[in-house]
């Protein structure tokens, strides 16, 4: 084995390591450390907690959440395509119509359906 041709590879690892680390060893190092007991305490939002912190939420929430990521993946999609309009042609305008024709089928069934409701 050449080490030489593994040598992009370790500096590249080596460099995202050292991003992710260095600023929390640095921020470790120097900030600030005035503990005192309102700093320390569990919440500091200014009164105790009430409840229990494993309840259940609705899944409505992670519907919405879900259908969110969905159409905000698809206008991201949108981005890329729009400047490669001229380089893509006919072939690529098409298959990007269709593709938004699925899911303005599926954004209609999921507002027939009635997952975007919210009572």
């Amino acid at each position: 084995m050449n080490l030489e041709q593994y040598l992009p590879v370790i500096l590249f690892i080596l460099v995202g390591i050292s991003v992710g680390v260095m600023p929390q060893v640095i921020g470790y190092i120097l900030g600030p450390n005035r503990p005192d007991p309102a700093k320390n305490s569990p919440y500091e939002c200014g009164f105790e907690a009430f409840g229990d912190a494993r309840m259940k939420f609705d899944v409505r929430y992670y519907l919405v959440a879900i259908l969110f990521i969905l159409f905000d993946l698809e206008t991201a999609l949108l981005f890329p395509w729009a400047l490669t309009l001229k380089d893509v042609g006919p072939a690529g305008f098409w298959a990007v119509m269709i593709f938004l024709g699925i899911l303005v089928v599926g954004f209609i069934y999921e507002w027939k359906k009635g997952a975007l409701d919210w009572e």
